[in-house]
């Protein structure tokens, strides 16, 4: 049993080095969703939302 979970931490480090960029973007994407969701105030939603609209230009030129 311990040579499978072993194996399989060896598994997951690797794959965690060879996706490091995709591991921090899906961790900040949740990180924002969860702020937004739970600890957000009207006024940092207003933020946000001029924020969103600003990258959305941005990505759309």
């Amino acid at each position: 049993m311990t040579e499978k979970n072993e194996a399989l931490k060896r598994a997951q480090k690797r794959y965690n080095e060879k996706n490091r960029e995709q591991r921090n973007y899906l961790t900040k994407r949740s990180s924002a969703r969860g702020f937004i969701r739970n600890k957000a105030t009207l006024e940092d939603l207003q933020e946000l939302e001029s924020l969103i609209s600003e990258r959305r230009n941005m990505l759309e030129m």
